[in-house]
């Protein structure tokens, strides 16, 4: 089974490196169970070319077989847990946006929904359908993860954000480029901060930087006065209006950088995994509608 993951990911994401970073094993890793199940089938699977790979007619045959048998397995469980007394909900999504987001808002959902058991899973990695780890996901970007169904939710609104002790002692930000003078806290993809450049003209390449792992310790650094952070004002707009954070600049919004519910293809939700599809999608409906 090992062997038939590393091969579906890898012919569906046309990529060794990209289907290990999905399983979370070595691009070698991936690479040696190929080769055992070309081995073991007496089939060549791929053709390896200077800087990509194909399926062989085979393997393509081959491919879409697996498919088939991994969306049966996936509706029998699915079908499974129907009978269950009550229905799970399993969300895989970042945990900045399950602290600072969705958990203030989830009394809603419970109150509607009490015979639903909602299970999140806050990771900074993309769920593993395929291993039936999640029934939907809710990431931040540009939403252009493959083998999945993405749905835009909300556009962010970028802007730098930063302690009230650190604006006051300066360097002094005057304009757009003077956020080189300070420390930038990027989180580990900062795409955010590159949208937020682009807009503004701004180089970062000669910026002092500190990389750090999932927003939430961004956000910490930011309030202790560590540097400057780009703040995405839908988690952090109660700082801002307290005062801990402050905005110096005008904010900048791209679907290039939005939170997004991740389904997988050609299976259809569960009734318990569609209301909350529904609810969740109603409520970043009304937080945009209220911005």
């Amino acid at each position: 089974m090992q062997a038939l993951r590393a091969f579906e990911a890898v012919a569906r994401l046309s990529s060794f490196r990209r289907a290990g970073e999905e399983l979370l094993i070595t691009q070698s890793a991936v690479s040696h169970q190929i080769r055992e199940l070309e081995q073991n089938l007496g089939a060549k699977l791929f053709v390896r070319k200077a800087r990509s790979i194909e399926l062989t007619a085979q393997g393509q045959g081959y491919f879409d077989s697996v498919q088939q048998a991994f969306d049966l397995i996936r509706s029998g469980t699915i079908a499974l847990r129907r009978h269950a007394k009550k229905e799970q909900v399993r969300v895989s999504l970042l945990p900045s946006f399950a602290a600072n987001w969705l958990v203030p808002r989830l009394a809603r959902f419970t109150t509607a929904h009490p015979d639903i058991d909602l299970i999140l899973d806050p990771t900074l990695r993309l769920a593993d359908f395929g291993s039936d780890e999640a029934d939907l996901a809710i990431r931040y970007g540009d939403g252009s993860w493959q083998g999945s169904e993405n749905r835009l939710l909300m556009t962010e609104s970028l802007t730098p954000v930063l302690s009230p002790a650190l604006l006051e002692r300066g360097p002094k930000l005057s304009e757009p480029r003077d956020v080189l003078n300070h420390t930038l806290l990027l989180p580990a993809r900062p795409y955010d901060w590159e949208v937020w450049a682009e807009a503004n003209a701004v180089d970062l390449r000669a910026a002092q930087t500190i990389k750090l792992s999932d927003y939430n310790v961004v956000l910490q650094a930011a309030l202790d006065g560590q540097g400057i952070a780009i703040g995405r004002l839908l988690l952090i707009a109660d700082r801002i209006r307290s005062g801990a954070l402050v905005q110096p600049y005008e904010v900048v919004s791209s679907p290039r950088a939005g939170h997004w519910l991740v389904t997988p293809k050609r299976l259809q939700p569960t009734e318990a995994a569609t209301a909350f599809i529904e609810w969740l999608t109603g409520e970043a409906a009304s937080t945009e509608a209220g911005r």
